[in-house]
């Protein structure tokens, strides 16, 4: 009920706000093929512009959060985030080496979403080839050390780019955005989204039994190794697929799935769900103010850093009562 009230107030608030009475003759126009006596603009605000950003908050916000949840789950630990493997550090590298390149907005998405899985490969291939260690943590590890690596060739990427084009251009999409996300983008969005949620919707329980551990999950009949690699696989398309239209927006994998842990359990059969709602009325929510609280739009990157920064503050507060 909150995500549905939400999704009506984020279509008709903005620059150009929209009463609920336009807001539903017009869409009752467009499904019936009738004609309406209001203004044709408003046809464009909602169609062209707001239902296509509303649609990509949905689907960004539910991603980040499944990815979040599975990856806390996957590796027993409530702090884990669609960031632990480098993803997000990889997708940031590819735009901004496409941007570099001076490649259209669909290359600049192309890169970043290829990038971001050849870091999460390049991980998993480090840590395959590590042995006598806790397979989970070598993981972790190989993850922050692959994503401090894509950071620092960010970094030399800025500096080598153009000052008044390329360098902000790098520096807002690494800031995160909804802004600018057409019909296209939410449609390959939402098909690469889902075809990575489906194999964690599909072996949900199986996700309860490897939280167990490597041993009792072997016991129970599990094989540990291929399940982490799917899980890994299908959560990296999710966060790739989605920070590859949005830039780096982060806290959503963290926030929201430790939120919904406390409201529905560890079970992931209904943790998944409740991450999905929750994370899409989040970031709908952070979007409808980015673009209201100000007069120039703030990027969500920021306001979900905002709000992200104390919830993790309170989060190791209340850590040492143990994660339930």
């Amino acid at each position: 009920m909150l995500l549905i009230g939400l999704i009506v107030l984020s279509v008709g608030i903005g620059k150009f706000d929209i009463a609920p009475g336009d807001l539903f003759t017009v869409i009752a126009a467009r499904l019936s093929g009738a004609s309406h006596n209001l203004p044709t603009v408003l046809d464009t605000v909602v169609f062209q512009i707001r239902l296509p950003r509303v649609a990509a908050a949905l689907i960004v916000g539910a991603a980040l959060s499944a990815a979040g949840a599975t990856y806390q789950s996957l590796f027993r630990n409530p702090l884990a985030s669609p960031e632990i493997l480098g993803v997000s550090s990889g997708a940031g590298l590819g735009a901004a080496f496409g941007i570099y390149l001076s490649l259209p907005l669909g290359g600049v998405q192309l890169m970043a979403f290829l990038f971001g899985g050849m870091i999460v490969v390049a991980v998993y291939g480090v840590a395959r080839t590590v042995r006598g260690h806790d397979p989970v943590l070598v993981l972790v590890l190989a993850g922050v050390v692959m994503g401090t690596l894509a950071g620092s060739c960010i970094a030399f990427f800025k500096y080598l780019a153009d000052p008044y084009d390329q360098l902000p251009a790098i520096t807002f999409w690494l800031l995160g955005s909804l802004n600018s996300i057409g019909h296209r983008e939410v449609l390959v969005t939402c098909i690469v989204v889902t075809a990575g949620i489906v194999p964690l919707v599909l072996l949900r329980w199986r996700v309860n039994i490897l939280s167990l551990g490597d041993e009792e999950a072997a016991a129970l009949g599990v094989n540990t190794g291929n399940l982490r690699l799917l899980l890994i696989g299908s959560a990296t398309l999710i966060t790739a697929g989605a920070v590859s239209i949005t830039g780096v927006i982060g806290w959503v994998g963290l926030m929201i799935p430790h939120i919904a842990r406390l409201l529905v359990g560890p079970d992931f059969r209904r943790l998944l769900p409740a991450s999905m709602l929750l994370g899409a009325a989040f970031l709908l929510g952070v979007d409808d103010l980015s673009r209201t609280l100000a007069d120039t739009e703030i990027p969500v990157g920021i306001l979900t850093a905002l709000i992200g920064a104390p919830f993790f503050l309170w989060l190791l507060a209340r850590s040492k009562h143990g994660w339930q």
